[in-house]
């Protein structure tokens, strides 16, 4: 076989066969650039260029279930087997945010765009502008914490912009990160970022077609394989394993996977609404975990700094004990500062346990730490609570356009509450500068008088001193030696401490309240860090109305049973694509729609051994529903026969209405390397046949095909043979012409499918 196909010329060029450290079993093409992410089996997860030239490797600490690239190819998801999904720069392979969005392994991600740009009643593109760049500056970066170097704060390194380019959404196309987990849920994030959905497909009643009785059914015991949204968005095509349940006649189906196609034409209906409120919505998010950590940081730093002071200043009270003196620290001390003469206890502590290098270095610390406070506020804490109450207010303007934006579930009222609560811990800020500025200034003050104290108890000049106000002294003394008022405004607490308010200013912002522009008589009492909690839950709360409304909206349209697998859940490797191509006519399809759907599914040789070893491919399924309606059907189906000796491996839906088709001889081994092939095959060559629909769950379709079996040749000229045994996954780039294949000895091998490819750029 090598000598035959060295007489003619090889379909695909090889471009590199290399070895990898360990056995790949996710791979994704960049969409836009000649880039290669996998993740191996030891759980990481690595970027390399065309040339092969690795450009970073990063270990989540969890197993990777599932990757994919957004589609401007800037950013890459990655499904974790904890429920979780993390977003990584593509450049440094940097954290961009972490979405915990399931409970369980997220087994498929899938990233679309918007295909289709509305235009509005005048012929031209409607663009939303966000305005806050008109009156702020860019938006506050979280502030580093003490003592740890840059990018350990879970977010992005300061002098790197990947994060705030992908918060900033506006110049981004409408996006949706589709994800499915193992128990049957599906999420749905607006730019990858913005939660804006969740449904279960156990909780859907589907309506049989063509029941002679109205009946519907659903799924029992359900598991997502793969997920794939149309390209105008109106539709989610998902493949699931699952148990028919009909619940009029109490009857159950065979456990086998299902294709179902599910209504979101939501998001292309109302994605200019959704766009501006995702929008706005995610970057109050994003400021919100800018003030989260703030106040973190503030936290840390100033219960830092005033253990600096308890640690000094607490042996005050056991050099008085040991005295036999009954008093108390602020007794002595004011006894000092009113002349009398210097008792024992203060006389040691001043002169031997704190001395001159012993104030300064806790007047150091302590009033370096109000000052750095001061800063975190100005530069971060406040700017972010600025713009959270600017964007605010662009979603009260939104949530009183009812017609457009009660549709998605902006509900005015709780936005209003939002809004005022923004005002309030803006309120709440300017209240703790006062608070950290007089504490500051007293703790220096205090400071002061004791350099003054000890340079006169050690009879040196103090001259140039600076000087000190007694009463600030006696009002540190009374109020603040033993207290500390900015720790009770920021550190979190289980019983919740009320700021002490006089009557008189009570009666104040009653009197505020009945003028009108707020409602909250009691926000005085309470602390920064508790509004903030109250911030962030209305946030929460406002947002979660437009969540719960879209969830609602998305409907089980059709399902199709296809094949049965064994009840009990296996490991076993089903390969399976879906994809949407456009222009691709077929008879009776709707013209309102562009894209058709195409699924591709290895068929198991158990329960059909009248079709073994075939590979099935549907079309029109995702129209179907409305087609029966109309008196026709759009489902297509064709079953492709795979070659005597060989098996698939994988395969992928390819463009242009191809199918990319990866198979080894069935004798290969691990011990016995064998050799496989890869093929490509055009759909439009294939017969496909019209598929009817049954009322009864146990039925498969593909029984319908077992005579019209398209037998694949391994003379055709679109296959390549592969002198390795190779193993899944296939990973095929539609927009770059390319495709991996990995060997099972541990080896990676990239094909130019293009035979008129020219040569790909390694520097891209």
């Amino acid at each position: 076989m090598e000598t035959d196909e060295a007489m003619r010329v090889l379909p695909f060029q090889l471009q590199f066969d290399k070895p990898v450290a360990s056995q790949i079993k996710i791979a994704e093409w960049n969409p836009e650039k000649d880039l290669l992410a996998m993740a191996t089996e030891d759980s990481k997860i690595l970027l390399h260029r065309f040339n092969w030239q690795r450009l970073w490797t990063i270990s989540p600490g969890k197993s990777v279930t599932s990757l994919c690239w957004r589609p401007d190819g800037k950013a890459i998801a990655v499904g974790l087997e904890d429920g979780t999904i993390t977003l990584h720069d593509v450049e440094n392979g940097k954290l961009l945010r972490s979405l915990k969005s399931h409970t369980v392994a997220v087994v498929c991600l899938n990233w679309e765009e918007d295909a289709q740009l509305s235009k509005n009643d005048f012929g031209n593109i409607p663009t939303y502008e966000d305005r806050t760049s008109r009156f702020f500056p860019p938006a506050p970066r979280i502030p580093q914490m003490p003592g740890l170097v840059s990018g350990d704060i879970g977010f992005t390194d300061d002098s790197e912009d990947s994060f705030r380019e992908l918060a900033n959404s506006s110049h981004q196309r409408f996006s949706i990160l589709c994800s499915g987990d193992k128990d049957g849920s599906i999420c749905f994030n607006i730019f990858g970022i913005f939660p804006i959905g969740k449904i279960n497909i156990h909780k859907f009643h589907v309506a049989i077609p063509n029941a002679d009785e109205q009946g519907t059914c659903r799924l029992l015991n359900a598991s997502i394989y793969k997920v794939a949204l149309s390209k105008d968005l109106f539709h989610l095509t998902v493949l699931c394993s699952g148990q028919l349940s009909q619940e009029e006649l109490g009857g159950h189906g065979m456990h086998g996977l299902h294709c179902l196609v599910l209504d979101t034409s939501i998001f292309s209906k109302r994605k200019d609404e959704l766009y501006q409120v995702a929008l706005q919505a995610s970057n109050i998010e994003d400021l919100t975990e800018v003030i989260r950590e703030s106040l973190t940081v503030m936290c840390k730093q100033w219960t830092d700094a005033t253990h600096t002071f308890r640690d000094k200043f607490d042996s005050l009270s056991t050099l008085i004990v040991d005295n036999g003196l009954d008093s108390s620290p602020q007794e002595e001390f004011l006894s000092l500062l009113g002349g009398a003469r210097t008792s024992p206890p203060i006389h040691q502590f001043l002169a031997n346990s704190l001395g001159e290098a012993g104030v300064k270095r806790v007047s150091k610390a302590v009033c370096g730490a109000g000052k750095e406070l001061q800063l975190i506020v100005l530069n971060h804490l406040q700017p972010a609570a600025e713009i959270i109450g600017f964007r605010m207010g662009e979603l009260r303007g939104l949530s009183r356009w009812r017609a457009r934006f009660h549709g998605i579930g902006l509900d005015e009222k709780l936005i209003n509450n939002a809004t005022e609560n923004s005002g309030m811990f803006l309120v709440q800020v300017e209240r703790f500068m006062r608070v950290l500025s007089s504490v500051v200034q007293q703790f220096s003050n205090f400071f002061n008088w004791l350099l003054k104290c000890i340079k006169l108890l050690m009879q040196e000049p103090s001259d140039q001193l600076p000087r000190y106000n007694s009463e600030l002294v006696v009002i540190f003394l009374k109020f603040l030696y033993d207290q500390d008022p900015v720790r009770q405004l920021l550190e979190p607490s289980e019983v919740d401490h009320d700021v002490d308010v006089d009557l008189e200013t009570m009666h104040r912002v009653r009197d505020l309240v009945n003028f009108g522009g707020f409602s909250d008589c009691n926000y005085l009492r309470r602390t920064l860090l508790k509004e903030f909690q109250l911030l962030e839950s209305s946030f929460k709360e406002a947002f979660l109305m437009p969540f719960t409304t879209i969830s609602m909206k998305i409907l089980c349209e059709d399902f199709l049973p296809l094949f049965p697998l064994p009840s009990s859940p296996t490991s076993v490797f089903i390969p399976m694509s879906v994809s949407y191509y456009k222009g691709i006519s077929q008879p009776h399809q709707a013209s309102d729609h562009d894209f058709i759907d195409y699924v591709s599914f290895q068929v198991p040789n158990e329960p059909f051994s009248d079709i073994a070893n075939c590979i099935g491919i549907l079309r029109g399924f995702m129209h179907d529903m409305s087609s029966i309606k109309k008196g026709y059907t759009s489902l297509e189906a064709v079953l492709l026969s795979v070659p005597s000796g060989y098996h698939c491996v994988d395969l992928s839906l390819y463009k242009d209405g191809q199918i990319v088709l990866l198979i080894n001889e069935a004798c290969a081994s691990s011990e016995n390397s064998g050799e496989a092939c890869m093929m490509i095959v055009r759909t439009s060559d294939l017969p496909f046949v019209s598929v009817s629909r049954s009322p009864y769950l146990d039925h498969w379709e593909l029984h319908q095909l077992k005579d019209s079996v398209f037998y694949l040749q391994m003379g055709n000229a679109k296959v390549r043979i592969i002198p390795h045994s190779v193993v899944a996954p296939l990973a095929v780039s539609a927009s770059r012409g390319v495709a991996s294949v990995y060997a099972t000895r541990k080896r990676a091998l990239v094909y130019i499918l293009e035979e008129d490819e020219d040569e790909v750029s390694d520097t891209e």
